[in-house]
């Protein structure tokens, strides 16, 4: 039995990630014709749209469904930032449909992707260069409060790459430096997406996919108070989701 359900699993995820990448293509090729002229709002539509389609399919072939809980945690009026946790490539399409008009702090290299690195330019996105130090958080700091003037959300991952569940935090201070300089709410965000999309890994586990918005921490924090309250406040969201995940596997022999 065990066998037949990994098979099942292989056969999905070969099919959910063909249906995903051949969707990526054809909705980022698509308007390239008239990229040049192309708002910014129009190209958050494209992201969108894309994020969209690939939490559904994800949902249909692979049988990995999204439950998000504590919406109401989210200030209604934007300018704030979201800090998530950051355990797979899921969370970095799938948390755009939940906020209105998202922008991600993401890594320089990403601007010279073919196709993918100019949308995020033409989206506005924020980059940044992890070489430059001091010079670099400087630009990251007026690039997020431009965005924020916008009435923007900033997604930042603050330990800054993937790490499986279990992994020990690597919290790194960036997000502190914004959370000062900016003087805005910062949203937690928990999840369990490694158990089902695993880093560097081909196979897609069916389940319950768990994003949660978490209480926001007001401004006025020292910024060592703050990544540790941050730090606490996620990687204890974060385990009980990543053993509710382990529960409801257990009868299943799920993913490993």
């Amino acid at each position: 039995m065990i066998a037949a359900a990994n098979t099942m699993v292989f056969v999905r995820s070969l099919l959910f990630n063909a249906a995903f990448y051949v969707v990526t293509i054809v909705l980022l090729v698509g308007p390239l014709p008239v990229y040049f002229i192309l708002p910014q709002w129009f190209a958050m539509g494209v992201v969108r749209l894309w994020a969209s389609v690939g939490i559904y399919l994800l949902r249909v072939i692979a049988g990995a469904r999204l439950d998000v809980r504590g919406r109401d945690n989210l200030p209604p009026d934007g300018g704030f930032i979201v800090a998530a946790k950051h355990q797979s490539m899921f969370e970095t399409f799938a948390l755009v449909p939940l906020l209105k008009n998202p922008t991600f702090v993401m890594k320089r290299q990403i601007r010279w992707i073919p196709i993918f690195g100019q949308y995020t330019i033409k989206a506005g996105m924020i980059h940044v260069d992890r070489a430059g130090k001091a010079s670099a958080l400087r630009g990251l700091v007026e690039r997020a409060r431009e965005e924020l003037a916008k009435g923007r959300e900033i997604i930042i991952f603050p330990e800054g790459t993937r790490r499986p569940p279990g992994a020990p935090p690597a919290y790194r201070t960036g997000i502190a430096l914004l959370y000062r300089a900016l003087g805005v709410p910062v949203v937690p965000v928990a999840l369990n997406s490694g158990r089902f999309w695993a880093r560097r890994r081909f196979r897609r586990y069916p389940g319950t996919i768990v994003v949660e918005f978490l209480p926001p921490i007001a401004p006025g924090l020292q910024p060592r108070a703050f990544l540790d309250v941050l730090e606490a406040t996620i990687e204890t969201a974060t385990a009980k989701l990543v053993a509710e995940a382990d529960r409801a596997a257990a009868p299943n022999a799920g993913p490993p």
